[in-house]
């Protein structure tokens, strides 16, 4: 659908970008698309477009850089934003491109009667999301995202790759999928833990979840799935970090597809610094700790501690649910297989066994009828325990691998930076106890000033620790943050485990409902009298 604007529609602002200032000219057809982009990315209440956003959103046209700086320069109004009418002419600018055409405001200027075409951008969730966040607020203290804006980062899938026949043992692939970047790659479990490796180096202060055990030998099929499970939850959490999901190392991750993923990937990422030596905001960390953070994070620690406690119980009766929803799958197929087995045994009746009587005779094609309405039961109650475990349990381990991730952060924080900042302090202490003495005993200038010079290097340590001390402390505030905003799972599981109940118990009744007119139909009616009681 194509939105047509009259000239009055149109302020002069928009003429002039894109269709000349001569009076008289027709204004081309502007596509509800741009005004759908719009509307999705501008501020609520400026009603322009961040340059960061605009920046991001020419990403998505996967033009080449040369071409979007080209693009740039044409709409950069060296403001900091774009207006209605800059967005709209680079979103102009970009479908000309797209087409093979050199951008230039002479395109826009011959386009003045015609439509104005449609660029390929994708989807747009992540600028969306960029925009939402920039539009809450700028402090770097506060997360500002939900759990809907967390998903909304990335969609992972890992799958099970048939295995292959290495030269001494076999070896196990996964397909991993992620939407964001619209790849999809062939991974091992070694590739896995080079990421896992690099990105503790990168992101020290940050959440990163534990990697699932490896098991050279003996790995059966449960075993394989349990882990593509862990692993699936840990790239879900990687991919969905507002921070990590940035970096180059997990961009690399998601869409190398050359040989030797797990060297490859050390060797162009080994060298690269941690955080704190690459982020904007090192030199502000004092800024961003406020004087009660220890108090608060002690408490909110203690918190944490007594929801992971709280979630592992649940997580261990929804175990517990799906193990029952199994074991009666397996009942129930059991009782259909001997109900079968019955009313196929092989030695006939004769009557002088029965006395004439036929009911064993009926009771027996009553058992092949009903055998198969037990199967179905068997089916019905092995998809009610997929359903809770992988609607409710898997939920619960996520959230679980967040609340673990920062437990362990908070202990990599004490036993880092904190411990470090101590024992700079107390190497201060121990030079300026020797300084003392020194002095005291009359030492040489030699020496005297030898101290001076380690104390000097020594402040210097102590302020980049403080530094670096600090820098942790607010990377914790922001992961404490994400991890209350997981806490939304716990809605959603509930939510989801009263839905899957409804659902597996009426499904069940319903085969109930068959089974039972079947009984009444197939047995003798003689055997339907004691039915109350045992006669």
């Amino acid at each position: 659908m194509l939105i047509f604007l009259k000239k009055s529609e149109i302020s002069r602002e928009v003429m002039s970008f894109y269709f000349g200032s001569r009076r008289g000219t027709k204004p081309g057809c502007i596509p509800a698309f741009y005004r759908e982009v719009y509307e999705k990315i501008c501020s609520p209440t400026s009603g322009n477009v961040e340059r960061e956003v605009f920046k991001s959103l020419l990403v998505k046209s996967q033009l080449s850089s040369s071409v979007l700086s080209q693009i740039w320069e044409l709409v950069d109004s060296k403001t900091g934003y774009l207006t209605r009418s800059g967005l709209y002419k680079g979103l102009a600018l970009v479908a000309f491109a797209q087409q093979g055409k050199h951008p230039s405001d002479k395109l826009l200027e011959n386009s003045e009667s015609q439509e104005l075409p449609v660029p390929v951008l994708g989807d747009l969730s992540e600028v969306t999301l960029l925009a939402q966040r920039l539009h809450k607020g700028s402090n770097p203290a506060k997360l500002n995202l939900t759990y809907s804006d967390i998903c909304n980062l990335d969609t992972i899938e890992v799958n099970l790759v048939p295995e292959k026949k290495g030269i001494f043992l076999k070896h196990v692939e996964y397909q991993v999928t992620s939407k964001r970047f619209n790849s999809v790659v062939y991974r091992r479990y070694n590739d896995f833990v080079s990421l896992h490796e690099l990105l503790l180096a990168r992101f020290p202060y940050r959440l990163i979840p534990k990697l699932p055990p490896k098991k050279i030998v003996g790995a059966d099929s449960q075993f394989l799935e349990e882990r593509r499970r862990s692993l699936l939850r840990f790239l879900t959490v990687i991919a969905r970090h507002p921070v990590v999901s940035k970096d180059h190392i997990v961009q690399f991750f998601f869409t190398y597809t050359g040989e030797e993923t797990q060297h490859k990937i050390r060797e162009v990422f080994r060298r690269v610094p941690d955080e704190f030596a690459t982020s904007e905001l090192s030199s502000r960390a004092k800024e961003l700790v406020p004087p009660e953070t220890l108090t608060e994070f002690a408490n909110s620690r203690d918190q944490i501690r007594v929801i992971l406690l709280g979630i592992s119980r649940l997580k261990n009766i929804a175990d517990c649910l799906a193990i029952r929803s199994h074991s009666y799958a397996v009942d129930m197929a059991e009782l259909g297989t001997q109900l079968s087995n019955l009313a196929s045994e092989p030695h006939g009746t004769t009557a002088w066994a029965t006395g004439g009587s036929t009911i064993w005779q009926e009771m027996k094609k009553g058992f092949h009828i009903i055998s198969k309405e037990f199967n179905l039961l068997s089916t019905r109650a092995l998809q009610q325990a997929v359903r809770e475990e992988t609607r409710v349990c898997e939920r619960l381990n996520l959230l679980l691998d967040v609340l673990v991730a920062h437990r362990i952060l908070c202990e990599r924080h004490e036993r880092g930076v904190s411990a470090d900042h101590q024992r700079a302090l107390s190497t201060m202490l121990s030079l300026k106890k020797r300084q003392m003495q020194g002095v005291i005993r009359g030492t040489d200038s030699d020496t005297v000033e030898y101290l001076e010079n380690k104390m000097v290097a020594q402040e210097s340590v102590i302020a980049n620790v403080e530094l670096r001390n600090c820098f942790s402390l607010h990377c914790l505030h922001m992961e404490t943050q994400l991890v209350h905003a997981h806490l939304e799972i716990l809605a959603t599981v509930l939510q989801s485990l009263v839905n899957v109940q409804i659902r597996g118990h009426s499904e069940l009744a319903e085969v109930w409902k068959l089974i039972e007119p079947t009984i009444m139909k197939c047995l003798p009616e003689k055997s339907t009298s004691g039915s109350n009681g045992i006669s």
